[in-house]
């Protein structure tokens, strides 16, 4: 059991009297309030305050440094989201410069936002037959900081969303030798290090500035995450003022238990449980090679777990296996793309839920053989390109200039040629097609249109509405 969940069970049990938050005062409230309410708390004497961490808070910190090897570590209670927030802005001073991976999640480029940054991307080739972005190359990196030697961090994501590496260790020896940090979105890699079947994580390659959400990947609640921090690159006064910015001043203590918790568990058990959840993704991958029409994305050094299916008949798309496998199978998978659906495996997953999925896709793929066998003529509904991600379109405007100017909405149709003034991104993954100050070209707008089409959510603007009652896709754009 947890130092720190003892703490509060034992507290919750004492007889001290609540004079202070929550409001529900440890006895009032719903079902959910019920089973955790005796252990929700404020920072109140002897529970340390994460801010100032002195006590049990900064014990914890430390436990998680030592288990992915980093100096310093930093609970994050608001998700990856602060953390990335926190370390763009702590290593990159505003107005300055970074090298950031076209293929960033959104709170990187409102760190961006934020900072008032120039940026230069560095753009992953493309998987072919899939459409999703590779792994960032450290030739990209080392041509990007030639060509411009003002670059003040690299900003990379590893894995990516569906799991693709990047050589952590030899991008991280080009940064250092430019005297610059290399920041880490390793949201999808808090497994990390745990089993040698596994990639190592970034904190022991090299990385400056790594961020891991605890909960996409460990047995850990939503919005719990990390951020570790190495070496002298990054000011780390600044990194702590960062995240006493972008944190909650009222930091949940059910969740920094929860994390404790998972880190315990995680380390005490890894042989076994990443073992396990090793031979029956393996067993799974077998059993799928007799699949004819559904292909399955394999590539060196993947991060093991996360399952990228498509369909090479072109029969279906990436929403149309998604809503299969949601409606028929009630399998819920993590997202959908217009080429492929992505399940994720991790070590929580049973038997059962491996065989379920196997069996699913194997019957789905004599669903299609059936078809084409009888006449069905092939289709393309799940082999269209996608966007060529080298191709980036046309920037006018800092993100700044365009988010903040003045702005219109209009249809879809009528957008080719006019200054994106919002984020456009298919939400999952949350990674943006067009940023604000960039140009709407043919191509993407035909390309938006075509995964809108395919049942696909175009996310716009922050708060994602985008449609008309005609059913039209309308966007932002900069008022003329």
């Amino acid at each position: 059991m947890s130092e720190l969940y003892e703490k509060l069970a034992a507290y919750g049990e004492s007889d001290y009297y609540p004079y202070h938050m929550p409001g529900h005062k440890r006895r009032l409230g719903g079902n959910i309030l019920n089973r955790i309410g005796a252990l929700d708390i404020t920072e109140i004497d002897g529970f340390d305050n994460l801010h100032e961490a002195e006590g049990i808070l900064k014990r914890l910190q430390e436990k998680a440094a030592h288990i992915y090897g980093a100096e310093e570590s930093f609970y994050l209670i608001n998700g990856s989201t602060a953390g990335v927030l926190a370390a763009v802005s702590a290593a990159v001073p505003q107005g300055g410069k970074i090298l950031l991976d076209r293929g960033a999640h959104r709170s990187a480029y409102h760190a961006v936002y934020l900072r008032d940054l120039q940026v230069r991307y560095l753009t992953a080739d493309t998987v072919p037959g899939f459409g999703c972005r590779a792994a960032v190359s450290p030739g990209q990196v080392k041509r990007a900081l030639e060509e411009e030697p003002d670059i003040q961090a690299v900003f990379l994501v590893s894995p990516t969303y569906e799991g693709i590496v990047s050589d952590i260790a030899e991008i991280a020896k080009l940064a250092h030798n430019r005297n610059i940090p290399l920041i880490v979105d390793e949201a999808h890699g808090a497994h990390l290090g745990f089993h040698p079947a596994w990639p190592q994580n970034s904190s022991r390659l090299g990385a400056d500035l790594v961020i891991q959400s605890l909960h996409k990947t460990l047995p850990s609640p939503t919005q719990t995450a990390l951020l570790h921090v190495n070496g002298s690159l990054a000011d780390r006064g600044k990194l702590r003022r960062f995240l006493d910015i972008y944190q909650s001043s009222s930091p949940s203590y059910v969740l920094m238990a929860a994390m404790e918790e998972a880190l315990d568990l995680t380390k005490e058990k890894a042989p076994e449980l990443f073992g396990t959840f090793h031979s029956r993704f393996q067993e799974m991958l077998g059993e799928l090679q007799n699949c004819r029409y559904l292909r399955f994305l394999q590539a060196e050094g993947m991060d093991i777990g996360k399952l990228v299916i498509g369909d090479r008949s072109g029969l279906y798309t990436g929403q149309a296996l998604y809503e299969r496998l949601l409606r028929l199978y009630h399998l819920q998978p993590e997202m959908a793309v217009e080429s492929y659906v992505l399940a994720m495996f991790t070590v929580g997953d049973t038997k059962e839920g491996f065989y379920r999925m196997t069996q699913a896709l194997l019957e789905t793929d004599r669903e299609i053989a059936g078809r084409l066998e009888a006449g069905e003529t092939p289709g393309t509904k799940g082999n269209f390109a996608g966007l060529d991600w080298h191709r980036l379109p046309p920037r006018a405007l800092s993100i700044k200039e365009a988010w903040e100017g003045e702005s219109e909405r209009v249809p879809l149709d009528c957008a080719e040629g006019k200054i994106a003034a919002e984020f456009i991104q298919l939400y999952p993954p949350g990674v943006p097609i067009l940023v604000p100050g960039e140009y709407f070209t043919g191509e993407i707008c035909r390309y938006i249109q075509r995964c809108a089409d395919c049942g696909l959510h175009v996310a716009a603007g922050a708060a994602g509405g985008n449609g008309q009652p005609d059913g039209r896709i309308t966007v932002a754009v900069v008022k003329n």
